[in-house]
């Protein structure tokens, strides 16, 4: 993936989560004016399709820092973005510990969000993700009691070999190789049998 590609996605990235997000906005204020109002049940139906609105407004919320445009002076609370991973982790076999700084810079919490679905992608029965450091040195670790990595997709983001014929599910591999690169920063990414770690530096 190319650096004019990457910034393309990204702009791409940025614009669908824009116009998704308000109608599901939408929804959740329709639901709530519903419970308010007591003209419906508001039972285990309504409380599934406000669920199912909470996810995806928080997936669109990750998507939209993890696959969108960064700029420089942006930044995005430890609160904020451990919120996000938590939202988009719950009812799920992952966990999240975010023990980072507790301001980071957008750019750099998109890559912590791109390494997070490289080490879930490697996970299949679920685990703990846990993030260290701040914008000079971040550090993922992911533990589990199954890991199950892609060799390819891990010896790219490793800086070795080529990741051709990409798939929609091996794009984060791709766009955080891509992101380092362009920002200048070091990218190390080292599974074993117990555990997998991305240090970005």
């Amino acid at each position: 993936m190319t650096d004019h590609m990457a910034s393309l996605a990204a702009l791409v990235g940025s614009r669908l989560c824009h116009d998704l997000i308000s109608p599901i906005g939408a929804i959740q204020n329709g639901l709530e004016l519903v419970a308010l109002a007591g003209k419906a049940d508001t039972g285990a139906e309504m409380a599934l399709i406000q669920d199912s609105c909470d996810s995806a407004s928080a997936r669109i919320k990750f998507f939209r820092v993890a696959f969108g445009s960064a700029n420089d002076g942006q930044s995005i609370g430890a609160r904020d973005a451990a919120a996000t991973l938590e939202a988009i982790t719950r009812s799920t076999r992952m966990n999240t510990q975010w023990a980072a700084a507790d301001k980071m810079a957008r750019s750099n919490v998109q890559m912590v969000y791109l390494g997070f679905l490289c080490c879930e992608s490697a996970l299949p029965v679920g685990g703990t993700a846990r993030i260290e450091g701040g914008d000079g040195r971040i550090r993922i670790e992911a533990t589990g009691k199954r890991i199950a990595v892609d060799d390819r997709a891990w010896s790219f983001l490793a800086g070795g070999g080529e990741l051709d014929d990409l798939t929609p599910d091996k794009v984060q591999f791709a766009l955080l190789s891509t992101l380092a690169r362009d920002r200048g920063r070091t990218l190390s990414a080292r599974p074993a049998e117990d555990r997998i770690e991305i240090t970005i530096g």
